[in-house]
Formats: C-alpha cells, structure tokens, sequence
C-alpha cells in the first residue's frame, strides 16, 4: 500500500503560479510511475501529468509549456508547477502513483481555484 499526501492548493488570479506538493509513504519502492489527475465540477477526471521512475514526462495537451512536473531527489515525492494559470485550471487535483499504471494509489485531492 501507498499513502499520499498533496499540498499547496488554494486560489490565484489568472495568469499566476502554484506548485502543488506530494509526498509518498508505505511501499515506496514500488512505485514506478507518479502522477496527477484533476476534476473540475462537472466533468470527468482527467491525467494531467506523469513522471516515471527514469523521469520520462506526459502532459496532457491543455497544460503542455505551462505545467512541469518533477519528482524530488528521494523519489518519494513529486511535484506540479503551474504557471500561467486560466480559470479553466479550476479543479480538485490529485496525485496518483503505480507500478503499471498511474493511478493504483490516490491521495485526497487538493482544490486549486483560478479567479480574478
């Protein structure tokens, strides 16, 4: 089992940044792939990101030259930049690992708000 833990959340004016955290615990050394989904109201959750072990990225096409994500030097951890942010970034967004896939494992989501 892994356990994950998001932070840094909260509400910005478009065009700003945030950088979203999340730390892994439990079996970490199965993990392969870290990741992170967001759903805003009223629409279907979607990959936003993935980072694999041997740091290989996929962004989705919406956040491509505005989003990097990166994994920390102790492996456990990845994080989500976000810069010029839209209103149409409004979403609960959640960090996912695996050893396969992306999302065997989910934290509890952290609310990013983009608004003037």
């Amino acid at each position: 089992q892994v356990q994950l833990v998001e932070s840094g959340g909260g509400s910005v004016q478009p065009g700003g940044s945030l950088r979203l955290s999340c730390a892994a615990s439990g079996s970490i050394l199965s993990i392969n792939i870290m990741g992170w989904y967001r759903q805003a109201p009223g629409k279907e959750r979607e990959l936003v990101a993935s980072i694999t072990s041997g740091g290989t990225t996929n962004y989705a096409d919406s956040v491509k030259g505005r989003f990097t994500i990166s994994r920390g030097n102790a492996k456990n951890t990845v994080y989500l930049q976000m810069n010029s942010l839209k209103p149409e970034d409004t979403a609960v967004y959640y960090c996912t690992s695996g050893t396969f896939r992306v999302n065997d494992y989910w934290g509890q989501g952290t609310q990013v708000t983009v608004s003037s």
